[in-house]
């Protein structure tokens, strides 16, 4: 999603600030209940959260002004027999949370935005989030809203909620908009932000993120296999029913494994991985992994690192998540290599090890480079096009710099980059080799027998 620069968006939203983007009457309450609530205070319904109040009737806007008031003039939250003073909402930073149920990232981040807002509130920090939904239908938006704290657009509103996303230039999803007490825009990757950083990414400017990204920079300049390791907060690894200490693989290139038993692209990969280890193993090649589980119980954790030759880091959903948050990892699985001074080589491990298998090794630039001429030269050999059985149209050969860059292979469902076949109609992309195979299939119908070999499957864009 391409983030719109500050002055473009204050541009677009008017001297009318954001008020003139609803036609709600009413936000909802996180109980997903509604009510009109009188100007003297009674409640009529159930639950509601007012925002603007005439002398004579109850008007709610999101936003009355951007220069005067961020979300609301006033705003009561009657829950139960309880009223909120309506001054409480004033002075605020916002977070304008664009999601939907359909979408598993959105569905995957909303627990991290809660923890973070709970917190938030803990420390009774000024900050509030307002759900706009992309949901399908009203059901849709109930079930994913019952687990959010926070006020919402009504689901109805279709005006306001595509008014807020041509205003944002809302492109993807999930989007978190952050502005400022004041009405402006502060952030537009609120979710990166709060996957790189946390909590402590409040209150969102500039200012912040740039002392905290200074400080990253400081613990990379002084990372250590050890120092990195101990984020966990741990002093031991696990081999099975053996505790190691950080200090036998200083010295050793090192793939930090994050991945969960739960996720089926983790099982894929496993498997190859596996492979690439084995076989760089035996070469007595001075490579190690070290599984960092990401899984949701110990159970599944104990399951999973059954199977895995190498080494694992104890069982600690806290510390995996600190140790993913350091890495700024969003999605799993994730291999990142470790050389031997103990620097970060590359978080791209998956995606190397998917193009080139053990041939990737030690998976530092001027190794990869070497096979990427070797991939260049190679791709002379290939056909300019040809039809692929999994596909209705022709696929034409493209390189990085004519439109490969990275993409999902839709033949074996994993990670590819630069050389590749791609439909230019729609979009359809698979690895070199999972073409060539495909043709070798077609005529003898014997797929590989060492198992790296690309298999046809439901393509994912």
């Amino acid at each position: 999603m391409e983030a719109p620069t500050r002055t473009g968006v204050a541009a677009a939203t008017g001297d009318g600030g954001l008020s003139a983007l609803l036609s709600t009457e009413f936000l909802i309450s996180a109980s997903g209940n509604k009510a009109h609530i009188h100007a003297h205070g009674q409640k009529k319904g159930n639950v509601m959260f007012r925002i603007h109040e005439s002398e004579t009737s109850c008007n709610c806007h999101l936003i009355k002004s951007v220069s005067h008031s961020i979300l609301y003039d006033t705003i009561c939250e009657i829950n139960a027999d309880l009223q909120v003073n309506p001054k409480d909402i004033e002075g605020k930073t916002i977070g304008l949370y664009f999601a939907a149920n359909w979408f598993q990232r959105c569905v995957s981040f909303t627990p991290l935005l809660v923890s973070v807002y709970h917190k938030l509130m803990e420390q009774e920090l000024p900050f509030e989030i307002v759900f706009v939904s992309s949901d399908e239908n009203q059901s849709s938006f109930e079930q994913f809203y019952s687990s959010m704290p926070w006020p919402a657009v009504p689901f109805g509103d279709v005006n306001s909620k595509r008014s807020l996303s041509h205003k944002f230039q809302i492109e993807g999803i999930p989007a978190l908009i952050i502005l400022e007490p004041g009405g402006g825009l502060i952030q537009t990757e609120g979710v990166e932000i709060l996957h790189r950083h946390g909590l402590q990414a409040f209150p969102f400017t500039s200012e912040r993120i740039a002392e905290l990204e200074a400080e990253e920079k400081r613990k990379y300049a002084s990372q250590t296999l050890e120092k990195l390791l101990a984020i966990s907060g741990k002093d031991h690894m696990i081999k099975h029913n053996d505790q190691v200490t950080f200090s036998s693989l200083v010295g050793t290139t090192v793939g930090l494994y994050f991945a969960a038993q739960w996720c089926p692209p983790c099982l894929k990969f496993s498997s190859r991985l596996i492979s690439v280890y084995n076989h760089l193993q035996e070469r007595r090649e001075e490579f190690e992994v070290v599984f960092v589980s990401m899984d949701r119980d110990e159970a599944g954790f104990s399951r999973y690192f059954s199977g895995m030759p190498w080494f694992a880091l104890p069982y600690d959903e806290e510390s995996s998540k600190a140790l993913a948050r350091y890495f700024d990892i969003q999605e799993i699985p994730m291999l990142v290599i470790i050389g031997p001074d103990g620097k970060t080589v590359t978080k791209e491990g998956r995606n190397l090890i998917n193009l080139h298998m053990e041939m990737a090794y030690p998976f530092t630039e001027a190794r990869i480079r070497l096979l990427q001429e070797k991939m260049d030269e190679e791709a002379k050999q290939y056909p300019s096009s040809f039809k692929h059985e999994g596909h209705r149209h022709v696929l034409n050969l493209v390189s990085e710099k004519s439109g490969g860059g990275p993409f999902i292979c839709c033949a074996c469902d994993e990670q590819g980059l630069g050389w590749a076949y791609q439909c230019l109609a729609c979009g359809y992309e698979i690895h070199l080799k999972c073409g060539r195979e495909v043709k070798t299939q077609e005529t003898d119908r014997q797929a590989d027998a060492d198992g790296s070999s690309c298999s046809l499957g439901a393509g994912r864009q």
